[in-house]
């Protein structure tokens, strides 16, 4: 599951919890079916723009904040910063690699 989806999941899910409604009662308010809901949660689906709009407003609170990094817990937040620093040694490497064998030839 990429970043922007762990955090989108785990956004929805918690300002969920936080008004108190189901999967079932997002759904409605924006129109869509509850599997799709729990989908998204699951990070198995990624919504439209339309769609984010919807269910922002559903659970009153601005687009952006689906992907708000604020009420993330800090171990979250650290196993993105770990994954993400590897992906980057990792690119560096792959780099370093591909000019040391151009030069080779």
């Amino acid at each position: 599951m990429t970043n922007l989806r762990t955090l989108l999941s785990y956004n929805i899910k918690k300002q969920r919890q936080v008004l108190g409604i189901t999967q079932a009662k997002l759904a409605e308010k924006v129109d869509t079916s509850t599997h799709y809901i729990g989908q998204i949660e699951l990070g198995n689906k990624f919504p439209t723009p339309e769609m984010l709009e919807r269910i922002a407003a559903a659970l009153e609170i601005d687009s952006p904040q689906l992907f708000s990094m604020d009420s993330f817990p800090n171990e979250i937040i650290n196993q993105f910063q770990e994954r993400l620093l590897d992906d980057i040694k990792e690119a560096v490497l792959n780099a370093i690699s591909l000019r040391f064998d151009d030069l080779r030839v």
